[in-house]
């Protein structure tokens, strides 16, 4: 299961879903991989939604597709507030292009809405933005994990095990 020599981004801002963040980093980092807290660019660190600091290491202006194997995108109410910056959505434009790993869980499928990947896609999400998902082009179901290709989303907190495992699995782990 190693992911020795592989790199992924973990976009941060303020407001992410504690676990949707730090459960993604530490299993990719467990897993052998180099992990960037990649953020929008705003601060050098963000609040979860409790609370909890993060610091960033690269904001999304600084780094470019081809740095990275991949890229977790947790939700919480962050993804409302990352939508809104071009180089982060290019990141995840441009390494969905590339067929790389795009992993949304929750709300972060707002991110994937506002890059314009999901045209012909199935996915999940949290049901509270599931019109957003299918507006955007996207089959929605309710699963705790969906893989399209290169594109793995989930739920909520409880899906984290079966998302990660299907993320691993993706980047040959």
């Amino acid at each position: 299961m190693s992911l020795e020599g592989k790199r992924i981004a973990v976009l941060a801002e303020n407001d992410y879903e504690d676990l949707e963040l730090l459960y993604p980093w530490l299993r990719l980092i467990e897993a052998g991989a180099k992990v960037d807290i990649v953020g929008t660019g705003s601060a050098d660190s963000y609040l979860s939604k409790h609370g909890y600091p993060i610091k960033v290491d690269v904001s999304a202006d600084a780094v470019k597709a081809a740095d990275y194997d991949g890229v977790v995108v947790p939700g919480g109410f962050a993804p409302d507030r990352m939508r809104r910056y071009p180089a982060l959505l290019r990141l995840v434009r441009e390494l969905n292009a590339e067929g790389k790993v795009v992993a949304a869980i929750c709300h972060a499928g707002w991110v994937f809405v506002s890059a314009g990947i999901l045209k012909g896609k199935t996915v999940t999400s949290t049901p509270a933005i599931k019109d957003d998902m299918i507006n955007a082009g996207a089959t929605w179901i309710d699963q705790e994990v969906v893989v399209d290709g290169n594109m793995v989303t989930s739920r909520k907190p409880g899906d984290l095990p079966a998302f990660m495992k299907a993320i691993i699995a993706y980047l040959g782990g």
